[in-house]
Parts: structure tokens; sequence; C-alpha cells
């Protein structure tokens, strides 16, 4: 067992969100409980995941994407409410890590993401506060065609590969999520290839007609991995139960 606040100020001096420019409030975006013994972790807060917890008896939900993000309409009604009324209604934590998660040194997306491809870390990508995704190579040079099965055996999903499929790659930068922008860093240090989670039409281009290799994993698939080595970390810390419930979801 451990107190809500404890863990708050755990997490906080983990992962330092005010060191992030962030989309969304970092931290404790829900205060439920004060005593938590269990925490159910998932990439997203979505209802499912809540139904999730609330069949597994928890007092937290650990999450990356969370509520409130920039621009959206701040009004409770429909989806976000029933939400929220959920939590509520139920005492339920809802602890989000964004940004903090994506860039944590051993316990975030991108290192974990690593470890799971077995790719081997050189550098960041990026700098100060920007510095989240990392730069690297492969276990060994290789086929494009062969990298995307790879990629698509560790992740079990589909992999889009922009590039020709025989060239031979070796450096690689990388980004979890919705980080497809930051081809042009990549691009910039030089590495044969770029992989992160979602493509949108203009990476297309931009990867034919620089030759860089672009691999897009999924932006679920991809941001599965930190919030289990967090939750992973806190069942350690604290001596309580983690659970991480992947709800599928095929973007």
């Amino acid at each position: 067992m451990v107190r809500r606040d404890d863990m708050l100020k755990a997490l906080d001096t983990l992962l330092k969100p005010q060191q992030f420019r962030d989309y969304c409030p970092n931290g404790l975006q829900v205060e439920g409980r004060e005593q938590i013994r269990r925490v159910v972790t998932g990439v997203t807060a979505c209802q499912a995941l809540l139904d999730a917890a609330l069949v597994e008896d928890a007092d937290a939900v650990l999450v990356h994407h969370g509520y409130f993000w920039k621009n959206e309409d701040a009004r409770i009604r429909g989806m976000k409410r029933q939400r929220l009324h959920t939590l509520l209604k139920n005492d339920l934590n809802l602890f989000v890590y964004h940004l903090p998660l994506d860039a944590h040194p051993d316990l975030g997306n991108n290192i974990q993401l690593a470890r799971r491809l077995g790719l081997a870390v050189t550098g960041w990508l990026g700098e100060g506060d920007s510095a989240l995704g990392l730069v690297g190579r492969l276990p060994e040079p290789m086929p494009a065609a062969d990298f995307a099965a790879l990629v698509e055996d560790a992740l079990g999903r589909d992999t889009l590969h922009i590039g020709e499929s025989e060239d031979e790659i070796d450096s690689i930068a990388w980004c979890t999520g919705a980080a497809q922008g930051f081809i042009e860093q990549a691009q910039a240090v030089g590495v044969d290839a770029y992989l992160s989670g979602e493509i949108s039409e203009p990476t297309v281009h931009f990867a034919r007609e620089t030759g860089i290799h672009y691999f897009a994993a999924g932006h679920h698939a991809t941001e599965r991995y930190g919030v289990q080595a967090l939750g992973e970390w806190l069942a350690r810390q604290f001596d309580i139960e983690h659970i991480f419930i992947d709800i599928d979801n095929p973007v």
C-alpha cells in the first residue's frame, strides 16, 4: 500500500515533468482514493481501460495519454463526461505522463522500444526539451525489408515502409507515437532510416525525395512499453500490484 501523494511525488521526481513544454497536464489529472494497493497501466485512458480497471479492482490508472489537451473543448459533455464520471464515482486516481514518459532514459517509450527492437543507442534526436527521440544503429546492417519484418514481428502489427526494400540500412533514428514530423531532424543527422508511430501525407514525399527510409509502426504499438516499465518500477518501489491492460488500437 502507498499513499496517493507519495506515489505522485515519486513519479514527479523520476520523470521531471516540469522540464517539458507539454500539450497536457502531467501528473495526477483526477484525484481519487488516498491509499493505493493496485495500479492498472495502459496507453490511453479510454473508457474501455477505465472499465477494465474497475474489473481488476484497481485504485489508480496510470497512462501515457490522458485528458485536458491544449485547444480541446473544455466542456464536460458526452464521452468526456462519461470518462470523468467513471473515475469520480469510483474514487479512481488517474495519473498521466506524456512527453516525460517518451523521453525518460531508462523507462521511457523510446528506450523501451529500442530494447524491444535490439537497437543500439548512440545519442538523442533533438535538443533541450525537444530531445525526445533517439539515434542509433540496427542490430546489424540489413535490407530495409528485413528490418520492416523485424519490427512487425516484435510489435505484432503491420509496418508501413517508404523506400526501396532491397536497400541496406544500418543507422536509424526513432521517436514513438505521432512524431513523423521529426523525420526532418533524422535526415539532417544523416541516418539511413527513421521510425515512428504514425505517418502523414507529406512524410511520404519527404522520404522519397531525400532518400531516407521511413517506417510507420503504429502510434499505439510503439507506445505500449514505457507505461509498462513505469508500472513495474512502481510495483518494485512500493510493493504494490501492477497490471498492464492492452486495449487494442490499430492506429
